[in-house]
This record gives structure tokens, sequence and C-alpha cells, in this order.
């Protein structure tokens, strides 16, 4: 029976046990997208939480694929010192991290208040965004953005890339046929449509060699009419694993938002049935995101099979040590109440939060 706290694997990668802490966005970069020191204080407080695996806050690819304001970029060779900063801050406890990489192409209402022109796979009537088709040669140059981030996130000291392949980004995009219309080789049918994943992979698996961990965060279906189905997104997610990635984080795609708990419901887990469908499928681990609250809740997840390990956001945010409290005997469910209150925050770029620990700290600041 798989236990939550012993070691396990993930590719060529040693974990110390099987808890994941999913990539946060936390808005603490500078206007480049370059680290700053809150973002290297920020990971050099969760490496000490016992977390096996950290994946850091998503980071931009390509100039023209940031999704928001403080977000992280790996897109230039002048991002690196600050990546190597926040390597360093999670590994002084002994844990790994993988930084996570994206393009954001329509999903960015960022770079429209800054007057861009966003890149699109096709062109969208009903899209009040400005955007435009891409070209072939502007797809191609996205992959080889990916390629290269991956290079840099090995050269600054990560253990693992992660594509962020979810939640109506790019890739997201290219692969749903909501938002991929084009009749070239890039979409069409199916086989079609998954080409830009395989390309990806494929690139940065040679670029970044055979020995490094690659990943992805997978909306392997949309929750909106006409969208990826389920099927469809398993058939992707095997001709990745056979194409190079080692490990897949079962997510939503298109449609399907981020925070999928509110306060007051009971601890849900949305994309279980998703994940355990996806385990059937592929010979790789498999990772649970979402609505995970309780030790009980991830211990079932992985002995039932339905995944094999478990991955969570917001309870780190407002615990950064939630698993060392676990571990010590205190096995009371996680402090977060899925209020999402955090999101107003970083929304508005503040460094990223808990909104629940804000108001308190607020109440008592007006008691006194």
């Amino acid at each position: 029976m798989p236990a939550l706290f012993e070691p396990c694997t993930l590719g060529k990668m040693e974990l110390k046990n099987r808890f994941v802490r999913s990539a946060t966005w936390d808005a603490t970069a500078d206007t480049t997208g370059a680290a700053t020191d809150a973002s290297v204080a920020r990971y050099r407080e969760l490496g000490k939480g016992g977390i096996g695996l950290i994946v850091s806050g998503y980071a931009f690819v390509s100039s023209h694929g940031q999704a928001n304001p403080g977000q992280y970029g790996i897109h230039s060779d002048d991002m690196m010192p600050g990546m190597r900063r926040v390597a360093e801050a999670a590994h002084q406890n002994g844990t790994r991290i993988a930084v996570q990489i994206v393009h954001a192409g329509v999903n960015s209402g960022y770079l429209v208040q800054k007057g861009a022109t966003l890149l699109a796979m096709s062109r969208m009537p009903e899209m009040t965004r400005p955007h435009r088709e891409m070209t072939e040669e502007d797809i191609e140059g996205i992959v080889d953005d990916f390629a290269a981030a991956a290079v840099r996130g090995r050269e600054a000291g990560f253990d693992a890339i992660q594509l962020h392949g979810a939640h109506g980004y790019f890739m997201s995009q290219a692969i749903s046929p909501l938002f991929n219309r084009r009749t070239d080789r890039w979409g069409g049918s199916a086989e079609n449509r998954r080409r830009f994943h395989l390309e990806v992979v494929r690139r940065v698996r040679k670029a970044i060699g055979n020995d490094f961990p690659l990943f992805i965060k997978f909306g392997v279906m949309d929750d909106r009419e006409g969208g990826l189905t389920l099927e469809e997104g398993i058939k992707a997610a095997r001709q990745m694993v056979d194409a190079g990635i080692e490990a897949v984080e079962v997510s939503g795609g298109v449609g399907q938002a981020a925070l999928t708990a509110t306060e007051g419901d009971p601890e849900r887990t949305p994309f279980r049935e998703r994940a355990a469908a996806v385990k059937r499928a592929v010979d790789v681990p498999v990772i649970l995101v979402g609505g995970i609250r309780t030790l009980e809740t991830a211990q079932s997840v992985v002995e039932s099979g339905d995944a094999d390990m478990v991955s969570m956001c917001r309870p780190f945010i407002r615990e950064p040590g939630l698993l060392v409290r676990w571990q010590k005997g205190d096995r009371a469910q996680a402090k977060c109440i899925s209020c999402n209150r955090c999101f107003p925050i970083v929304a508005r770029g503040e460094p990223l939060e808990c909104g629940e620990e804000r108001r308190l700290r607020e109440e008592a600041a007006g008691a006194g």
C-alpha cells in the first residue's frame, strides 16, 4: 500500500513523499518577470514545509506569452539569476522544485491592457480581445521558445520541467476545437490539434536530454460544449508519454476555473475521475490536483489507485508548513476554507497571501 510520507520517484527524480505543491502565481516577480527577494523568501518558506515536490509559479516562455502582472519570466537569459536563487532557496531544506513553463495565447487580459494584439491559434470573430491568427512561423517560434525555456530551467538548477497545458492557456487553446479552428497541419482533426503538444514535448525532450524529468499539467478535457473530450485528452496523454512525458498532473482545460472549490462546499475533488481514467491509460505517475483538504482524502486517492501523488495549491498559501503539522500528529484538515479571497489580492498585482488571514488580521487591528 503506497504511503504518502514515504519516498517515491517521478521519472528519475527521487522525492521524499507523494505531496506536490501545485504551481501557484504569487505576483512577486518584477516588471520584467525576474524573481525578487520576495520570491526567494516564499520558496525558502515552502522548502521548510516538508513538501516532496514544489512546482514554481508559471513562467512565461515568450514576451508575448505573459498572462499576468508579477508573473515569472523564463523567456530570456536575463531571468537566470533570479531563477537560480529560487531553486537554491527551495533546495535548502532538501525539497525538489520544478519550474512550470507557459504561453498564455489569448488568455491574457494583462497584455491587452498594455496595448498588445494577442496571438491566437485561429481568428475568432466572437472574441473581443484584439488578436490575430498565428502564422506557421509564429507557432514554430513558440515551440522553440518552450525548448529554450526548458534549457534555462535546467541550467538554473531546477529538478524538473512542467509544461502548463491546462486552464485555458495556449496549450489548452491549441488542442481544443473551441479555439483551434485551423485547417492546416496544426488544426482540424483531433490528430492535428495534438500536434503542438507533441512537438513541444519532443523538442523540449531533445533540448534537455533523456535524463531530466519532464511532466505536464494537463487539462485532459474541456468543460464547455464542443470542447476537448475526455477520450481525445486520454489519447493525447498516451502520445505525450510516448514522446517523453514522465508524469501527468490532471487538471481542467478550457471552461474550468482553477479555483474549483468554494467556501462552505464539502471537500470535493472535481478531477478525480478524470485522473483515474488517465491512470488506467498511461504507465507513468499521475498526480491529482483540486480540492484536497484532508489527509484522509489524500490517502484515499493514492490507496485507491486513482492517482500516484496528490497536489495542493491554496492550502499551502495559508499553511506552508501543513505537511509538517500532519506528520507531527495533528491531522486536522487544512486551515484553507476555500474562500478564494487570495485570488483578488494577487489579481491586483499584490504579492499573494491568504485572504482569510488578511481579514482576520485587519479585524484584530480594528478591534485594537
